[in-house]
């Protein structure tokens, strides 16, 4: 007997069907066309994704990115609270449903989970989507503007993935202030650019601000040790890229990396690691170099030699985001 299916693959099956009948060159013009257009403030009248066509094409395009790299900040969460489940996640402007898929892949099992977005046909199809993982059929998908008016019901979690930018910033801030009144734990993620990272970083500072702990990346809940303007934090996860990936990219390779920026917070206790490397390790003849974020809310770059021992071989085997020491 075959081992069933894991959750990514099981998505990724199901977005491959998607494109079914609706023609390549049709898919990719769609995904450009949403791609440069789809900034700004949730509308008011009508969504950007406007049809079924514009929603299987974003959908196939980037699911598998925004589902990875949510995936690994509920990880890094995750590890920090090893002994905590969700029993209960309401994923706020969350379209298709990536972010609840990267739930179920991190916390397998059934639970009432409610998606919330603004697209009906977003929902539509991320319902159409689920049908293929047995634990998301009964996942609640409801119309509901994202913004200032929104209430959210109690929730052990909720997820807001790649929604920040699209909101004004009052918007912004209604959101994330009512997610901390609903939650007992918020995961945000932002693209990893300055400006995704601005907004993980003024998310973060409320969420502190209502009472949270912050559980990852960081390894502190105090004030973030990067100087605004100098650099950003952000993380890189690794995506295999579909045939429409690369046909609207016009490359050949088989994957692509995502960078992303998040924050995790919980208002019950948490184990954040006790350092992050925040950069890609660079390793070199009998050395390694991490430059990690660090409790005392600092920055520093650390040398592991050959004459460390175990600790050489865990830097070597180090990845970006990964907490450090190694466990």
């Amino acid at each position: 007997m075959n081992d069933p299916a894991t959750p990514a693959e099981t998505l990724r099956r199901a977005l491959a069907g998607l494109l079914d009948g609706l023609p390549p060159r049709q898919a990719a013009q769609a995904v450009d066309r949403l791609i440069a257009n789809y900034r700004g403030a949730t509308p008011t009248d009508a969504p950007i994704l406007r049809d079924r066509a514009d929603v299987t094409a974003y959908a196939a395009y980037r699911m598998p990115a925004t589902f990875e790299a949510v995936r690994s900040a509920l990880e890094a969460f995750a590890d920090a609270v090893p002994d905590w489940t969700p029993a209960s996640h309401v994923d706020v402007g969350g379209g298709t449903g990536a972010a609840t898929w990267a739930v179920n892949a991190t916390w397998s099992g059934t639970r009432p989970v409610t998606v919330l977005d603004w697209a009906e046909p977003a929902l539509a199809l991320g319902r159409e989507i689920a049908a293929a993982n047995p634990e998301l059929r009964d996942v609640s998908w409801r119309r509901s503007r994202i913004g200032t008016a929104l209430a959210l019901d109690a929730t052990d979690l909720v997820t807001v993935s790649y929604v920040l930018n699209e909101l004004t910033p009052a918007d912004r801030t209604a959101l994330v202030d009512a997610a901390a009144g609903a939650a007992q734990a918020v995961v945000i993620v932002e693209a990893g650019t300055p400006a995704g990272y601005a907004r993980v970083i003024e998310a973060r500072d409320r969420l502190i601000g209502a009472g949270f702990r912050v559980a990852a990346p960081c390894p502190h809940s105090a004030a973030c040790p990067i100087v605004p303007g100098e650099d950003w934090c952000h993380f890189s996860t690794r995506v295999s890229r579909s045939s429409l990936h690369r046909q609207v990219k016009g490359g050949s390779l088989a994957y692509e990396d995502e960078k992303f920026s998040y924050v995790a917070a919980a208002r019950f206790p948490v184990d954040p690691a006790a350092a992050r490397v925040v950069r890609r390790p660079q390793i070199r003849k009998g050395q390694v170099l991490l430059d990690l974020c660090e409790p005392e809310e600092r920055l520093s770059r650390r040398t592991v030699t050959k004459k460390h021992g175990d600790l050489y071989k865990a830097a070597r085997d180090a990845t970006w985001g990964d907490p450090w020491p190694a466990e």
